[in-house]
């Protein structure tokens, strides 16, 4: 069975794994009184983040658009991978057959992408078009404080909400989705700063929750102030970040994830940074680590503020951040540069004393 393009859009809707029927966030707000309409389709597609779901139906999208059938085979697969080489980034194939994986498995189909050929391509692909993944920049302490002074100097409330999603964003190493699911309900105020629930996470599906501990700070930085500034300006309830509208109309929801860019970028160029389109919602999590790292945090402190699962991760924030700490060429030049001035006072030592030594007479002739 060929499933063509006019029938793809049901059949994604029948995929358990593609398609979803009510998001998990949806599904995590349902209560004791209607937790039986959930349905076991529901339940399954509750095991796949909403995110990632998005992702393989864009890529089951892409790969119909250009003429391919469902159920495919390797020979089409290898077509596939041989046409777009050049235009996409070799990392947006692997995911793009992982959903096609994904998609033939849930079916009940024979899995295509298994075959070695596609495999042995895809490295070859990797080898003559691969290039180094863009990074966002981190966002440094100097920096966040030029910022921060920068709001701090307008009297606008979206400067109030933007100072302390700042600051809680970056003390808190929050990924842009943890950060705009923040709810006043999750914020515990104690005598050392605040305590901030993460009801669900990238690396808490299961929903066990996580607590991040943010203390207060100093008269530059202080992310509890600014949270409490903000607070003064806005509801008590609900979300803590929300969006706002004309004449400072505040709204019910909250921001959308991919806002925070926006909003550091916008910022960012405020304040005449360089390098401003480098700057996104990660550059607060990856300064986090790298920050910390400088200023002597242990590693398992970093790791646990973070929520970070894999260490292979804020190794490379933290590695990054200490290129010219320790630096191997920087001894060399440095114990050169030493010994070369030490040369040279020797040379002038012995040509001074060459000199003294020699007898006029010889010197004159």
């Amino acid at each position: 069975m060929i499933f063509f393009l006019e029938e793809i859009t049901h059949h994604m809707e029948q995929n358990l794994t593609i398609a979803p029927v009510l998001h998990n966030e949806e599904l995590a707000s349902l209560d004791n009184n209607n937790i039986r309409a959930i349905t076991p389709k529901q339940y399954i597609i509750a095991a796949t983040s909403d995110n990632t779901r998005r992702a393989y139906q864009s890529d089951i999208r892409h790969f119909i658009e250009w003429g391919g059938l469902l159920p495919t085979s390797a020979e089409t697969i290898m077509h596939y991978l041989q046409q777009h080489a050049e235009q996409l980034n070799p990392r947006t194939l692997v995911r793009r057959l992982t959903a096609l994986k994904n998609w033939h498995l849930y079916q009940g189909f024979p899995d295509p992408t298994s075959h070695p050929m596609i495999r042995k391509t895809l490295s070859g692909i990797k080898h003559i078009h691969g290039k180094p993944k863009d990074k966002a920049k981190a966002l440094t302490v100097e920096t966040l404080i030029a910022m921060i002074d920068y709001l701090r100097a307008s009297p606008r409330l979206i400067d109030y909400r933007n100072n302390a999603l700042l600051q809680v964003g970056f003390f808190g190493a929050f990924r842009r989705s943890e950060l705009v699911a923040i709810c006043w309900e999750h914020i515990h105020f104690v005598p050392e700063g605040i305590e901030v629930m993460i009801p669900r996470s990238k690396t808490d599906q299961d929903g066990e929750g996580q607590v991040c501990a943010i203390p207060y700070g100093d008269k530059n930085l202080c992310p509890v102030t600014a949270l409490i500034a903000w607070r003064d300006k806005s509801f008590s309830a609900g979300f803590v970040f929300r969006s706002i509208g004309n004449n400072d109309h505040l709204k019910e929801e909250a921001i959308r994830p991919n806002q925070i860019n926006v909003i550091i970028k916008s910022i960012a160029k405020a304040c005449q940074l360089p390098e401003v389109n480098l700057y996104s919602s990660h550059s607060m999590r990856r300064g986090f680590a790298t920050e910390a790292s400088k200023k002597g945090a242990p590693f398992g402190a970093i790791m646990r503020q973070g929520r970070w699962r894999h260490e292979g991760t804020v190794l490379g924030y933290i590695e990054e951040g200490k290129r010219f700490d320790s630096n191997a060429a920087d001894i060399i030049l440095k114990h050169r540069d030493e010994k070369t001035s030490r040369t040279a006072e020797q040379i002038q030592k012995r040509e001074h004393e060459h000199s003294a030594s020699t007898d006029p007479n010889e010197r004159r002739s």
